[in-house]
């Protein structure tokens, strides 16, 4: 099974994109941030047309997740990341497809910091340790994809010092992340590809793209069930240089 993320950063507007993606790799799963899309806005039908389920948690303009399936239809698990029930943001959902439980997450930027919203990626981010916790104890096949908005380690970045004061970066979300890993997942990215850099982001600005001025944000994590099982990974940083292309590129794995 070929599973894929991909912030697609506005679904509406870059659907070209993702119909070509989808057209050439034929993923079986998909998991899709950043719709900035409302619940109505979401393009099921023409995702249908392609040949995909989807289950999906839209907000109006911003944040927003799904889950598509190919020649199948996720079965919704959750569409809200457990730990506090006044949080509103579209940011986690939840599903089985073919015997493997997958969360897809579009974690908060956390910028600018200090203030409320690193204060947010924070809670947010244990929230999610919480959560993986309890799924890990399940023993089920599951793969928490998506955007973390977490750069784990230096090598994770391009050499510079623009990002020192960013969110992505802090002592404290990497150790969060460290915290996640540390529960047994394994970063499926990692695994494969050892010390080498990967960089699945490429900032719209200054250059970056062209420059190769990378950032790692985009990660898949394993549970015990499926790690033996990973025969390869990827990104498919091509589809970052298309016309009109989202600024993340499509991670994906084979189990």
């Amino acid at each position: 099974m070929k599973i894929a993320t991909f912030n697609i950063n506005g679904i509406n507007r870059r659907l070209p994109n993702l119909m070509d993606w989808l057209a050439d790799n034929a993923p079986d799963v998909v998991c899709l941030q950043e719709l900035k899309a409302s619940q109505r806005q979401f393009p099921a039908r023409a995702l249908e047309d392609a040949g995909y389920g989807a289950v999906w948690k839209g907000e109006s303009s911003w944040n927003g997740v799904a889950i598509l399936a190919r020649d199948a239809e996720p079965v919704l698990t959750r569409d809200t990341l457990p730990g506090d029930a006044g949080d509103k943001q579209a940011r986690y959902i939840e599903a089985a497809v073919n015997g493997i439980l997958i969360g897809c997450l579009y974690a908060p930027n956390g910028n600018p910091r200090p203030g409320p919203k690193f204060d947010y990626k924070l809670k947010w981010t244990q929230r999610l340790l919480d959560h993986a916790q309890d799924l890990w104890a399940t023993g089920l096949p599951v793969v928490l994809a998506g955007d973390y908005n977490i750069v784990p380690e230096p090598r994770d970045m391009y050499e510079t010092t623009s990002y020192k004061d960013n969110a992505l970066v802090t002592p404290e979300a990497r150790d969060l992340f460290r915290r996640l890993v540390a529960q047994g997942w394994s970063d499926a990215i990692r695994q494969k590809f050892g010390e080498e850099t990967v960089y699945t982001f490429w900032d719209y600005m200054r250059n970056r793209w062209p420059r190769n001025a990378g950032l790692r944000l985009d990660h898949l994590l394993l549970s015990h069930p499926l790690i033996g099982k990973l025969k390869s990974a990827g990104v498919d940083k091509s589809v970052r240089g298309k016309d009109g292309a989202s600024d993340h590129a499509p991670v994906w794995i084979k189990v």
